[in-house]
């Protein structure tokens, strides 16, 4: 039972103006409130929409400081109201006094409680979060390892739970075990072990017809004979240039096994750009889709190009099939397997290599699995671009659960939904973009489709917009789940479709093995719900960059971390939220303001397909917001209609002075807008 009227009283050793600050930024509540979703301002200056167990209410803030400071938050609809009396009892020492009403109604400013305690216990702690982000007490850290062997026990049930490890006849286990000891956790590994489980299931369907796990295996090792004996030899190394298919991976398996070094090269790069990184990494071979030919044809002499494309028509160009040796041709295994470079996506410069370590056991593939449900069998369509390290993930992870994979070399919204049609796919590996335009599809052709047997979207690359992530759910229900991460640091953290339901913002929890904390610039922890640095531990952390220094480390409580390059806080709720990267906050009129939020408030309009905000330089300001937006449909707006919503709906100096209509944005192959093409000249943004 809860009482109509609740009171209960706290004290914070800090002055009054400070506790007044923080009572009064209702914005900033669900960082420190668990079960407030979101508040964000309405049209008037003292209104905010809340959002409390999946329901939206209007709120108004009252201040009153005529004899003492008094912080009203009202409900109107139902009368409730939840108010904080500041008293001061010294200079450093203010009293609060909270006075709740109609708590019970549930919805009206709280989730709803169970009876007196649990409204006081709610309240008291909130206001102690707050309170310790006054104080800087380091909090906002986030792990999900603990010690040694309870970690060992959670990988094991993970590994049992989705069937990756199972009884069976132990002949089977005994290939399978000797395949890993043989070729370790590499992608050849992987494939090398599901043959042995599995040898006759389908491991791959595209375009190009199927391949079953052996296949693939068997192949892969007379691709990586007859590299051998065509000069190339451990640690020599290799480009490849081309789509999602069978003859790539074929081609990345049959590498590793030599031990040969792999550079997989974004299908977005320049031809400029390639020549250099074939030069840098002193390439022997590229292999490359006929497409793609010009992009390599002004390499020297010394590299060979050798075609992946099932029917070359590039005169004297050798294909994959010249280097299949015979069933019994060998070669030596090398000490080490080979490496995998993965190019950093450029979107603010030249990109850069990233080597990729090889995982040292299952806990990679637990961590994965621990947040998201994949089980053994799935038919798994991977649209993301194995050339990025988020599809080559899921290419790594796919041959542990011995799943189907789907593969189309081009992404085609409507194309999509036919495979996971036609192929019952269970689950969808993708990039935001690629999400957006399946929406921007009108619903007579996504209703052609049945998607029903989807039951995990996993989207990872780029920024997932809160607007996104609810459109796309309340279509195809609760299956989608936000994974955060990057080439460096691998994961970071997994948002569950609950998560996403509470805060579509959220990047989620890390998953196991992982801690994450947010940092601030002398690399101290700090408070829940302050801003500062991402700093991500696993032991899946990028063994450097070919041609760059490596992002800073830290350590925080004996965990050793990598920064992200990325701002965010962490809420009471233990989910992390990425405001941008530290490069991307705007400073105008002496304002910190991070495009995100305004790009995902712009992106609420029904009229806006995509939307990137920047910053330029400003004579009187320093520097200006600028909007770039694409329009949906036939739509009319207008300039002073964006305006005029983020005016209403987030603070005066997020408003963009600047707003540009194109057709389309700048984006990579993978989907990330480049945003420095927005502002620069023509000719700059070619080279």
């Amino acid at each position: 039972m809860v009482s109509d009227v609740i009171d209960c009283s706290v004290v914070f050793e800090h002055g009054m103006e400070q506790v007044c600050g923080v009572l009064s930024a209702v914005e900033m509540f669900p960082r420190y409130l668990p079960g407030l979703e979101y508040c964000t301002l309405r049209d008037s200056a003292a209104g905010y929409r809340c959002g409390v167990g999946g329901v939206e209410h209007n709120l108004e803030l009252v201040v009153n400081r005529r004899n003492r400071t008094i912080i009203t938050i009202e409900h109107p609809e139902s009368g409730g109201f939840i108010r904080f009396t500041l008293t001061a009892k010294s200079a450093s020492e203010t009293k609060i006094d909270v006075t709740m009403f109609r708590a019970g109604l549930g919805g009206a400013y709280a989730p709803q409680p169970e009876n007196n305690r649990a409204v006081i216990d709610w309240v008291k702690g909130g206001l102690h979060k707050l309170e310790n982000s006054l104080s800087g007490t380091a909090t906002s850290i986030v792990s999900n390892s603990g010690d040694s062997r309870s970690l060992q026990l959670a990988i094991l049930k993970t590994m049992v739970a989705t069937g990756v490890v199972r009884a069976a006849r132990p002949d089977r286990a005994y290939r399978q075990l000797n395949s890993l000891s043989k070729w370790g956790f590499t992608l050849g590994g992987g494939f090398a072990a599901a043959t042995a489980k599995s040898p006759d299931e389908i491991a791959v369907i595209d375009d190009r017809g199927t391949r079953t796990f052996a296949e693939i295996h068997h192949r892969s090792h007379r691709i990586a004979a007859g590299l051998d004996a065509s000069g190339i030899r451990p640690g020599s190394t290799v480009g490849i240039l081309a789509r999602n298919h069978s003859a790539m991976i074929e081609c990345t398996v049959a590498c590793g096994m030599l031990g040969v070094e792999v550079v997989l090269l974004n299908t977005g790069l320049a031809s400029r750009q390639i020549e250099a990184i074939a030069a840098r990494h002193e390439l022997r071979m590229v292999f490359v889709d006929d497409e793609f030919d010009s992009m390599v044809r002004y390499l020297g002499d010394d590299v060979t190009r050798v075609s992946l494309s099932s029917h070359t028509a590039i005169p004297r160009r050798r294909t994959l099939e010249h280097f299949v040796a015979p069933p019994s041709a060998t070669f030596a295994r090398p000490a080490r397997p080979g490496s995998v470079v993965v190019l950093t996506s450029g979107t603010s410069g030249s990109p850069k290599g990233a080597l990729r370590p090889t995982p040292r056991g299952f806990g990679t593939i637990a961590a994965m699995l621990s947040r998201m449900p994949l089980r053994t069998g799935e038919r798994m369509l991977i649209a993301a671009p194995m050339f990025h390290s988020w599809g080559l993930a899921a290419l790594q992870i796919s041959t542990s659960l011995r799943a189907t994979v789907v593969l189309q070399e081009r992404f085609d919204a409507e194309d999509c939904l036919r495979a996971i049609e036609e192929n019952r796919c269970t689950s969808l590996i993708a990039v935001p973009i690629m999400l957006q335009r399946i929406l921007d599809l009108p619903e007579a052709v996504r209703s052609r489709y049945d998607t029903s047997s989807l039951r995990v979207v996993a989207c990872s690359g780029s920024a997932l917009t809160g607007s996104t992530v609810s459109r796309f759910m309340d279509v195809f229900g609760d299956i989608l789940y936000n994974f955060y991460g990057s080439t460096e640091v691998s994961w970071a953290t997994i948002a569950t479709p609950d998560d996403l339901r509470a805060a579509p913002g959220t990047a989620g929890r890390p998953p196991l093995g992982t801690t994450v904390a947010v940092l601030d610039a002398d690399g101290s922890v700090v408070p829940v719900g302050s801003l500062g640095r991402i700093f991500v531990g696993n032991d899946m952390l990028f063994d450097g960059y070919t041609n760059a220094e490596p992002p800073p480390t830290a350590s925080a409580r004996g965990a050793a971390m990598m920064d992200t390059g990325d701002l965010g806080f962490v809420d009471c709720n233990g989910r992390l939220f990425v405001c941008g990267r530290d490069d991307e906050m705007i400073i105008s009129g002496g304002e910190n303001v991070f495009p995100g939020p305004v790009e995902d408030a712009i992106a609420n309009l029904p009229q806006v397909g995509e939307v990137a905000v920047v910053g330029v330089p400003d004579s009187e300001y320093g520097q200006r917001l600028a909007a770039f937006v694409v329009g949906r449909g036939a739509a009319g707006l207008d300039a002073d209609m964006v305006r005029a919503y983020i005016k209403n709906r987030l603070s005066r100096f997020c408003v963009p002075r600047d707003i540009t209509f194109l057709d389309e944005l700048p984006r990579t192959a993978t989907g990330k807008v480049i945003k420095r093409m927005l502002i620069e000249p023509p000719t700059a943004a070619g080279t």
